[in-house]
């Protein structure tokens, strides 16, 4: 049997001790005035300062439900995802901080403009139907906003749905929904990704 990698008991019992602590995150009172402090210090830059991302590729986070983004947060700092800068980030914020920061993204509300005009409606088309049937909904929602340490998905820009989507077939995304995920994508061409994505995107 081979032996794991170095760290990896560390971040088994880290990952452990975070799921104790995001189990109390009810009872917990949010500090929103420092959440939006820290938010404007650590986050806006790449996320934008209302958690609405103009970068390619950078998720929005306004909108999305507190567990999840506490859960990214945990992964991030405990090494089981991978992002250089998220890495780095994650590093330095204190159980607090990430408590603060999932509750106070979620207060924030998610892009309501009318998407632009829908340059490929076959693509949308082609996007619904493999949503239905690979029943997306039963986690995400029936309108894709998500729940509990589940991700929203309606609104988020195409370009990181899709990049998220590629990540998850391929095995390089690893932390939340390493389980379903996989095997919800496998199968799926990068066409059927695209139009999964250009069909979410445009969902408000």
């Amino acid at each position: 049997m081979n032996s794991p990698p170095p760290g990896a008991h560390r971040r088994t019992i880290f990952v452990a001790a975070a799921a104790i602590l995001l189990a109390a995150a009810p009872a917990w009172a949010a500090d929103l005035d420092a959440a939006k402090a820290k938010a404007k210090q650590v986050c806006a830059a790449c996320h934008g300062p209302e958690g609405t991302s103009q970068i390619e590729n950078t998720p929005s986070l306004a909108g999305q439900p507190d567990q999840f983004t506490q859960w990214q947060l945990v992964y991030f700092r405990a090494g089981t995802r991978k992002h250089a800068d998220m890495s780095k980030i994650a590093a330095d914020l204190s159980d607090a901080d990430i408590r603060n920061l999932g509750a106070y993204f979620a207060t924030l509300a998610p892009a309501q403009s009318p998407p632009p005009p829908d340059s490929d409606p076959a693509l949308t088309e082609r996007g619904t139907k493999i949503a239905a049937q690979r029943n997306c909904g039963s986690c995400h929602r029936e309108k894709y906003e998500g729940q509990q340490a589940i991700a929203r998905l309606a609104g988020q820009r195409e370009d990181y749905l899709l990049k998220s989507l590629r990540d998850f077939k391929t095995g390089t995304r690893t932390g939340g929904g390493v389980a379903a995920m996989p095997s919800t994508v496998v199968g799926l061409s990068d066409d059927d990704l695209k139009a999964l994505a250009h069909y979410l995107a445009r969902l408000r």
